[in-house]
């Protein structure tokens, strides 16, 4: 069995990475693409290596010389690798085609060694590697039948993103036998080539041979191998990340990515917040039926939004101002405050972030383990400031202070003409959550010095879409927040989501109250756990603390956020956010039920080996947060 890798295109996608260098000598976790796959083939009885090379071939043969791990690499040189595409570079090795089985693969890829391991053991002899195509994937797509029988090439055209469940996309990985090149392959490539041009791809072939019936070729099924093909910068951020070996730099290089995660498969998301009730299956398909145009058509300006928000908060339309999720106007907000600004910790970073030079933080952190605190504790704290920042429900801690002492904090704040920041993206998740907030157009009017902040993407789980609201009565601040955002701040989508809500208001609580039953059975759970300790919260997620003297094996939150990604669970680790210098505590995203299930069972394996040497019975570890 041999190897022909092509490597002969110019990588022009990946701009300065190539700028000097061919696609597979750029280097991706320490070593390049070619050396990747080589590293791996020649762990198999390979007899030989026939390596197309074109731009920068010196540098290959440079670096890969005439053997690697003891097997033997030939050079097939593509001049006119500039005009030409890889059936013009196949077509040059076939001469050494022909002579044995062979794996042909190309060099922008990067996989692991079991796929290989699979591709060879496998008895059939001639196969084609498929995954199941995603709807962010280019390339080659077939379809196969329930003996792995490819049934159809599909080209470009005729690709039907309806079909996509029946697609499988080529991982640019084949095995040959000798006999299918020699009597069915070759011939037919050399036929192609000849008639329809140098600028072609070999998989044209294996197309028309199937459609003569003249084939015998079958998909070899991946479950759950990891592949990626890079053919741009966003390919290799993306694979670097997949393939990162050290599990902590790899958990950490996917969170500072702050989403995207559906392009990993797999990970269940414990890190972000959001609603996995909502939005329903009808307002879902509501939302697919005018999607072409709500892609293509302009959304409406701010002052249509206005309308929108007051209409489903009803309030009056000056008193709302709406955001590219509550983010964006934090980040209008924070920057206009001056003087002593109070911030509670831990907290949501955005807001200490986002302060100004000239403003004064004055930094209040609970001294108990919860993080815990009452409408007493912040008055007191707010005398000697001018502005106070309450996130209610607080994020991560889950502490919340109920909406009549909330207002009795307003009343001595006005009295005392201090303002308050009250950020209520978690309020629904309170018990008895449409009575809860202080959007009301009365006590807006009444209390000129509270702005309220929400964003509608974790409640609402719309976090893709990014909307936010602000409320406050006061009318110069409204409109100055307003003149500091782009007349489009939000898209279509978003406009159409808030067109349609108040349909669906009615399944929206409901699915906040699933949020809360969840929530709570979770708590109970974890305190049956006697190397964890929750707190009580009204948010959808709660923070726990790790007893870390109960096992050998953990030693930080750090370690059993990583413990848990290598069980494709990501959670959040907040060791390292203002508020927990020292301390090891994680915060647990709430889905639905089946998958905080799976969550819990994950991180009581991980334990299972300390469980069976100490008694399981649970009792509040000590800790000192002073």
């Amino acid at each position: 069995m041999q190897a022909i890798i092509l490597a002969a295109g110019m990588g022009k996608r990946l701009k300065n990475k190539t700028q000097n260098h061919t696609k597979s000598m750029v280097k991706i976790l320490g070593k390049t693409f070619l050396e990747h796959s080589l590293d791996k083939l020649t762990k198999f009885n390979i007899t030989r290596i026939i390596i197309v090379t074109g731009f920068c071939g010196d540098e290959i043969k440079s670096v890969i010389k005439n053997s690697y791990n003891g097997i033997p690499v030939i050079y097939v040189e593509n001049k006119v690798y500039d005009k030409t595409n890889n059936i013009y570079s196949l077509y040059l090795a076939k001469d050494y085609f022909v002579e044995e089985d062979t794996i042909l693969l190309e060099s922008d890829l990067i996989y692991e060694e079991k796929i290989l391991d699979k591709l060879l053991n496998n008895p059939f002899p001639n196969l084609a590697v498929v995954d199941r195509c995603k709807p962010y994937m280019d390339g080659t797509v077939v379809s196969i039948n329930d003996e792995n029988e490819i049934t159809a090439f599909i080209p470009k055209e005729h690709f039907n993103i309806k079909n996509i469940n029946e697609y499988y996309k080529t991982a640019n990985i084949y095995k040959f036998s000798k006999e299918f090149i020699k009597e069915d392959y070759l011939p037919f490539l050399e036929a192609y080539y000849q008639t329809m041009g140098e600028n072609q791809y070999y998989e044209q072939v294996l197309r028309v041979l199937l459609s003569l019936e003249k084939h015998n070729l079958r998909a070899l099924k991946l479950n759950g191998e990891k592949w990626y093909e890079v053919d741009d910068l966003q390919d290799y951020d993306i694979a670097e990340t997949i393939f990162c070996e050290d599990l902590t730099r790899k958990y950490d290089n996917l969170t500072k990515r702050y989403g995207g995660f559906w392009r990993f498969d797999g990970i269940k998301d414990f890190y972000y917040l959001t609603n996995p009730y909502f939005p329903t299956d009808r307002m879902l398909k509501e939302i697919k039926n005018c999607c072409y145009d709500l892609l293509v058509k302009y959304p409406s300006g701010q002052k249509t939004d206005r309308v929108l928000l007051a209409n489903i908060f009803n309030v009056e339309e000056n008193q709302v101002v709406l955001g590219n999720g509550a983010a964006e106007l934090i980040n209008t907000i924070m920057p206009k405050l001056e003087g002593e600004i109070g911030i509670i910790l831990p907290t949501f970073q955005e807001y200490p972030a986002r302060l100004n030079k000239k403003a004064n933080p004055h930094y209040f952190i609970p001294k108990n383990k919860d993080f815990s605190y009452t409408k007493e504790d912040l008055i007191n704290f707010s005398k000697e400031i001018d502005t106070l920042i309450l996130v209610n429900p607080d994020n991560p801690s889950g502490n919340y202070i109920d909406k009549t002492s909330v207002i009795d904090i307003l009343d001595y704040f006005k009295i005392n003409n201090k303002k308050l920041i009250l950020d209520e993206s978690f309020v629904d998740f309170v018990d008895g959550s449409e009575n809860n907030t202080l959007i009301d157009s009365f006590l807006l009017k009444k209390y000129k010095n509270l702005v309220v902040i929400k964003s509608l993407s974790k409640s609402y789980g719309i976090a893709g879409i990014r909307l936010g609201v602000m409320a406050s009565g006061d009318s110069e601040l409204t409109e100055t927040m307003r003149k500091s955002l782009p007349v489009w701040n939000i898209n279509s989508f978003g406009e159409f989501f808030l067109q349609i809500l108040n349909k669906y208001k009615k399944n929206y609580f409901q699915s906040c109250r699933k949020i809360v039953l969840n929530r709570n059975e979770v708590f109970d759970k974890l305190l049956t756990m006697p190397f964890i300790r929750p707190s009580k919260s009204c948010g959808n997620y709660i923070l726990c603390e790790l007893n870390l003297e109960f096992s050998d094996k953990i030693k930080s939150s750090k370690e059993l956020c990583v413990k848990m990604f290598e069980q494709n669970i990501l959670i959040k680790d907040c060791s390292d956010k203002m508020g927990f210098e020292g301390k090891n505590y994680i915060r647990i995203a709430i889905n639905s039920k089946e998958d905080n299930d799976l969550m819990l069972s994950k991180l009581k394996a991980i334990y299972e080996d300390d469980l069976e040497k100490k008694p399981y019975q649970f009792k509040y570890f000590s800790s000192s947060l002073v």
